[in-house]
């Protein structure tokens, strides 16, 4: 092989590299819009932390709010619920794993591992069940006293733990912090 045909070779690879270099930049120039719309808006954006006001919440009762499009329920739990969550047996439960976002992700599914709070009065998940998607009932509901999905009958206890039905895991507990006594912060 001549010097000359080696130059012409590697001239050659570098028409390829190049014009391969420029379809690439200018097809990641093209398809960037389109990945970038998928972006969360700056309304969600700024809703990604959101501070509650539970002064008002008794115990027995719950406060639904609406955070990230997503129903999340605040529930303020009486002595009996929670010695009731406290003594659910871990072979009894579906999911053995606590779901909770304030938490190591293998953490079991004890009532301890699923509340804001030492005492377990404070129960705080995502009001969605984990089955299809749906908003299940609450205040007592279901054959465990806790929460109830009509749509297609999953059972989650006082502390929100799936125990009968379709559905796969426990109600999530999204990252929750008390700011003061009165207040807790979502997200």
């Amino acid at each position: 092989m001549s010097h000359a045909d080696h130059v012409e070779g590697t001239r050659r690879d570098f028409i390829y590299y190049a014009t391969g270099a420029t379809g690439a930049v200018a097809g990641g120039a093209a398809i960037w819009p389109l990945v970038d719309q998928m972006n969360p808006s700056a309304d969600v954006q700024a809703l990604s932390s959101i501070e509650v006001d539970i002064s008002g919440v008794e115990p027995g009762t719950q406060l639904t709010v609406k955070w990230l499009g997503k129903p999340v329920f605040i529930r303020r739990r009486t002595e009996e619920e929670i010695f009731a969550a406290r003594q659910v047996a871990m072979d009894e439960l579906i999911d053995p794993l606590a779901r909770n976002g304030n938490r190591n992700e293998d953490d079991v599914a004890l009532d301890e591992n699923r509340t804001i709070d030492v005492a377990g009065e404070w129960l705080v998940m995502i009001g969605v069940c984990t089955h299809l998607g749906c908003v299940p009932l609450g205040d007592g509901a279901g054959e465990f006293n806790g929460w109830f999905c009509p749509c297609h009958g999953s059972h989650y206890d006082t502390s929100g733990r799936i125990r009968k039905g379709p559905a796969p895991e426990n109600l999530i507990v999204p990252v929750v912090e008390f700011v003061d006594e009165s207040t807790i912060r979502l997200g």
